[in-house]
Protein backbone atom coordinates (compact mmCIF):
# COMPACT_ATOMS: atom_id res chain seq x y z
CA UNK A 1 0.00 0.00 0.00
CA UNK A 2 2.71 1.70 0.48
CA UNK A 3 4.35 1.73 -2.72
CA UNK A 4 0.81 2.84 -4.61
CA UNK A 5 0.61 5.98 -2.60
CA UNK A 6 4.14 7.02 -3.35
CA UNK A 7 3.48 6.30 -6.78
CA UNK A 8 0.02 8.27 -6.49
CA UNK A 9 2.05 11.31 -4.49
CA UNK A 10 4.42 11.22 -7.25
CA UNK A 11 2.10 11.27 -10.14
CA UNK A 12 0.09 14.28 -8.04
CA UNK A 13 3.10 16.56 -7.92
CA UNK A 14 3.78 15.89 -11.60
CA UNK A 15 0.60 16.98 -12.32
CA UNK A 16 1.14 19.85 -10.51
CA UNK A 17 4.19 20.51 -11.98
CA UNK A 18 2.99 20.74 -15.68
CA UNK A 19 0.02 22.85 -15.03
CA UNK A 20 2.21 25.67 -13.09
CA UNK A 21 5.07 24.86 -15.62
CA UNK A 22 2.17 25.07 -18.80
CA UNK A 23 1.40 28.62 -16.83
CA UNK A 24 4.67 30.13 -16.39
CA UNK A 25 5.93 29.46 -19.31
CA UNK A 26 3.03 31.50 -20.95
CA UNK A 27 4.28 34.39 -18.27
CA UNK A 28 6.16 36.65 -20.75
CA UNK A 29 3.45 35.45 -23.81
CA UNK A 30 1.17 38.55 -25.33
CA UNK A 31 -1.54 35.93 -25.69
CA UNK A 32 -2.22 33.13 -23.11
CA UNK A 33 -4.21 30.31 -24.02
CA UNK A 34 -5.16 26.58 -22.12
CA UNK A 35 -2.53 24.37 -23.24
CA UNK A 36 -2.15 20.36 -23.44
CA UNK A 37 0.23 20.63 -20.61
CA UNK A 38 -2.32 23.15 -18.44
CA UNK A 39 -5.53 21.00 -19.44
CA UNK A 40 -3.84 17.28 -18.84
CA UNK A 41 -1.86 18.82 -15.43
CA UNK A 42 -4.78 20.00 -14.04
CA UNK A 43 -6.52 16.63 -14.51
CA UNK A 44 -3.42 14.23 -13.71
CA UNK A 45 -3.04 16.46 -10.49
CA UNK A 46 -6.60 16.24 -9.75
CA UNK A 47 -7.65 12.67 -10.26
CA UNK A 48 -4.46 11.54 -8.95
CA UNK A 49 -4.85 13.26 -5.65
CA UNK A 50 -8.74 11.81 -5.69
CA UNK A 51 -7.10 8.32 -5.79
CA UNK A 52 -4.56 9.33 -3.08
CA UNK A 53 -7.16 10.25 -0.98
CA UNK A 54 -9.00 7.11 -1.36
CA UNK A 55 -5.30 4.57 -0.24
CA UNK A 56 -4.82 7.03 2.64
CA UNK A 57 -8.53 6.39 3.74
CA UNK A 58 -7.92 2.76 3.30
CA UNK A 59 -4.87 3.33 5.53
CA UNK A 60 -4.45 3.72 9.53
CA UNK A 61 -3.54 6.69 9.92
CA UNK A 62 -5.97 9.54 9.93
CA UNK A 63 -6.54 11.98 7.16
CA UNK A 64 -7.01 15.75 7.85
CA UNK A 65 -10.48 16.36 6.13
CA UNK A 66 -10.66 19.86 6.54
CA UNK A 67 -7.16 20.31 4.15
CA UNK A 68 -8.64 17.63 1.61
CA UNK A 69 -11.48 19.59 1.23
CA UNK A 70 -10.11 23.07 0.69
CA UNK A 71 -8.17 21.24 -1.67
CA UNK A 72 -10.39 19.78 -3.49
CA UNK A 73 -12.72 22.43 -3.73
CA UNK A 74 -9.41 24.59 -5.20
CA UNK A 75 -8.55 21.70 -7.54
CA UNK A 76 -11.86 21.31 -8.80
CA UNK A 77 -12.11 25.54 -9.69
CA UNK A 78 -9.21 25.03 -11.31
CA UNK A 79 -9.67 22.26 -13.45
CA UNK A 80 -13.28 23.61 -14.19
CA UNK A 81 -11.71 27.33 -15.47
CA UNK A 82 -9.26 25.18 -17.57
CA UNK A 83 -11.77 22.59 -19.05
CA UNK A 84 -14.37 26.00 -19.66
CA UNK A 85 -11.30 27.71 -21.43
CA UNK A 86 -9.87 24.98 -23.51
CA UNK A 87 -11.29 25.57 -27.04
CA UNK A 88 -10.98 29.15 -26.42
CA UNK A 89 -7.87 30.74 -28.81
CA UNK A 90 -6.91 32.86 -26.13
CA UNK A 91 -7.81 33.64 -21.94
CA UNK A 92 -8.03 36.97 -20.73
CA UNK A 93 -5.30 37.94 -17.77
CA UNK A 94 -7.94 37.33 -15.26
CA UNK A 95 -8.39 33.75 -16.27
CA UNK A 96 -4.82 33.29 -16.45
CA UNK A 97 -3.93 35.16 -12.66
CA UNK A 98 -7.14 32.99 -11.24
CA UNK A 99 -5.43 29.74 -12.66
CA UNK A 100 -1.74 30.44 -11.88
CA UNK A 101 -2.63 32.12 -8.27
CA UNK A 102 -5.20 28.81 -7.16
CA UNK A 103 -2.66 26.52 -8.66
CA UNK A 104 0.17 27.97 -6.71
CA UNK A 105 -2.54 28.06 -3.30
CA UNK A 106 -3.16 24.53 -3.95
CA UNK A 107 0.59 23.48 -3.40
CA UNK A 108 0.92 26.10 -0.80
CA UNK A 109 -2.22 24.34 1.38
CA UNK A 110 -0.75 21.01 0.19
CA UNK A 111 3.12 22.08 1.95
CA UNK A 112 2.11 24.61 4.65
CA UNK A 113 -1.21 23.00 6.53
CA UNK A 114 -0.56 19.52 8.65
CA UNK A 115 0.62 16.71 6.22
CA UNK A 116 -1.76 14.35 5.45
CA UNK A 117 0.84 11.60 4.77
CA UNK A 118 3.59 11.26 6.59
Amino acid sequence: MEILRLVLLFVHVLGFVALVGGLLAQLREPERRITWLVRDGAGTAFVAGLLLVGVLEAGDEPVDHAKIGVKLVVGLVVLGLAMAHVRRPRISTGVYAALLGLSVLDVAVALFWAPAHT
